[in-house]
């Protein structure tokens, strides 16, 4: 059984301030295996050596969109299943049906703190071992 400091982790965000900022969350509920990536491409590349227990990725990165790395994700057979959750400052009702519709596992919209990141992890995983 996986604990939550042994959970590989990858954040992806082409922001680094707020890479660093779900790094300390993280940290804060417990996650201490955590990578980061700058891009999908970046996000792909890491994953194709890495076998990661949940992604977290922001939605608005260029040149490929946290939407677009969602859907990569849900196409390859090895991730498919993979806990995905998508993070955006933009509450827009058609981007949650969007990412829903594409396979993520949860959504969060920023700002939030440490307390609400817990929650949606834990029903990210919940939801993706259910499926699996």
């Amino acid at each position: 059984m996986t604990t939550a400091s042994d959970l590989p982790i990858l954040v992806v965000d082409d922001y680094s301030t707020m890479v660093r900022i779900m790094k300390k969350l993280l940290k804060e509920v417990g996650f201490d295996n955590v990578d980061d990536a700058n891009s999908g491409t970046a996000a792909l590349e890491m994953m194709s050596t890495k076998k990661y227990g949940l992604i977290i990725s922001d939605w608005n990165m260029e040149p490929m969109t946290g939407f677009e790395l969602l859907q990569k994700v849900r196409a390859d057979e090895a991730t498919k299943t993979l806990p995905f959750i998508m993070v955006t400052a933009e509450s827009k009702q058609d981007n949650v049906k969007a990412a829903k519709q594409a396979g993520v596992n949860n959504y969060l919209i920023k700002p939030f703190n440490a307390a609400v990141l817990k929650v949606k992890i834990e029903q990210a995983l919940t939801e993706a071992a259910a499926m699996a």
